[in-house]
């Protein structure tokens, strides 16, 4: 099991926030931590998920409601290069219409620069 590392970047107008390891209740706190530091530094929050071996439903939790404060905020949160089966519930419960993902970085700070 690789050890969870959050890593985050500044581009261009965006902060994108690297996940590699595991996203469990154990983490949640960390997580939440890393995303309300992002937020705080950016308006456009890009959540790479891409290197995200195993995610629970409190992971899940803590991703919608930083989604949902961006969006009241006037910000944008988008999830890039989740996997279905971690993402599974957001389609379930509609909101995957609603929260930005894409397959890559690159593609999400092309969508999230133009989405103004």
């Amino acid at each position: 099991m690789a050890e969870l590392s959050f890593s985050t970047e500044p581009r261009g107008a965006s902060v994108v926030v690297s996940v590699r390891g595991e996203l469990d209740i154990t983490s949640r706190q960390r997580f939440d931590d890393c995303l309300s530091e992002a937020a705080a530094s950016s308006d456009r929050v890009i959540l790479d998920m891409s290197a995200v071996d195993f995610m629970d439903t409190s992971a899940l939790a803590v991703i919608v409601g930083h989604w949902r404060r961006q969006v009241a905020a006037g910000g944008m949160l988008l999830l890039a290069g989740a996997r279905y089966r971690y993402t599974r519930a957001l389609w379930i419960t509609g909101l995957a219409d609603r929260l930005p993902m894409y397959d890559t970085v690159d593609e999400a700070l092309a969508a999230g620069s133009g989405a103004r």
